[in-house]
């Protein structure tokens, strides 16, 4: 049987324990966007034809003009960043020694496991930054350097003049962009690489053809090409954040760090805190390597009162 890892999530096995209907709960366990960017119309053929190399190729043009992907750099649209990472250890590199820091997304280690690596704190084969960090929230100014380098700038969208996108003309650099946090639209299920052309023609082979919906493609276009909606969104979360760890102050949490998608609190007991949400249909995040981290992501404009009574 598969273990089930540590994430966010899980409003199902929140109602068994703490009751309710789904509707009754506020989830901040997963900082991803309360306020998700609008669908756009669908033209029929979105659904019902595959998507042709025209539309990839839009999205890729799209992709390019809001990451500023340097032109000597690829670029291939995946269903979610989760599978890229699943694949990109089984690309066909030197397979030794894997450097990522323990208190981070733990996907990208179990999918090095997975693929016969070991993970080491000084591992000189291979390396993983999660920029910035889940769930810390911190940036990292000087990456490793090795002949696999994995930057995770899943929730970088934020911040993007914090992007180490200029590295993706680097040999063995592969950068990973998700959709559904920035954009709120997760069960979308679209992300990016970005990077080594090679690695990447690899991994296109790995996916398949039409490995991206034709309403994932379309929306993804008409997201990327929106920077209106992300100027806005950046100013609205920041404003949000702001928000929250005045709240959580107030209930006496300290705040530690994060980004304007979650924000990171250390607590006295953050299993107290935790039961003490849920009671209140309010899904929180704690991690099993501390007793005192509390993560929470932002609510949408008209849940604030249902956390505050929950506080």
């Amino acid at each position: 049987m598969k273990t089930q890892r540590d994430h966010g999530g899980g409003i199902d096995a929140a109602m068994e324990q703490f009751g309710g209907t789904r509707g009754d709960w506020l989830d901040l366990s997963t900082g991803i966007n309360p306020v998700p960017y609008p669908l756009p119309s669908f033209p029929a053929n979105a659904w019902t034809s595959l998507p042709d190399h025209s539309a990839f190729a839009a999205l890729e043009k799209a992709a390019r003009a809001f990451w500023n992907v340097p032109e000597s750099a690829a670029v291939l649209a995946a269903p979610g960043a989760s599978a890229l990472i699943a694949r990109i250890p089984h690309l066909s590199v030197k397979k030794g020694a894997v450097r990522i820091i323990q208190k981070t997304y733990n996907e990208h280690a179990a999918a090095f496991r997975t693929a016969g690596w070991n993970i080491e704190e000084d591992g000189i084969d291979a390396s993983v930054t999660v920029h910035p960090n889940n769930p810390t929230g911190a940036f990292t100014a000087s990456l490793p350097h090795t002949p696999l380098t994995i930057i995770d700038e899943s929730f970088c969208d934020v911040a993007p003049a914090q992007s180490h996108i200029a590295k993706a003309c680097e040999p063995g650099t592969l950068i990973l962009k998700s959709f559904g946090k920035f954009w709120g639209l997760a069960g979308l299920r679209l992300g990016f690489v970005i990077g080594d052309p090679s690695l990447i023609d690899e991994l296109r082979e790995t996916l398949g053809p039409w490995q991206i919906s034709g309403p994932a493609i379309t929306t993804g276009i008409a997201a990327l090409a929106d920077f209106d909606w992300a100027e806005k969104t950046r100013s609205r979360l920041a404003q949000d954040a702001g928000r929250m760890n005045a709240l959580l102050q107030t209930a006496g949490a300290d705040p530690v760090a994060g980004t304007t998608l979650f924000q990171l609190y250390h607590v006295d007991d953050a299993q107290k805190w935790f039961e003490k949400l849920a009671r209140n249909h309010v899904l929180s995040r704690i991690f099993p390597y501390s007793n005192h981290w509390l993560r929470l992501g932002m609510p949408a404009p008209n849940q604030w009162d249902q956390l505050e009574s929950a506080l």
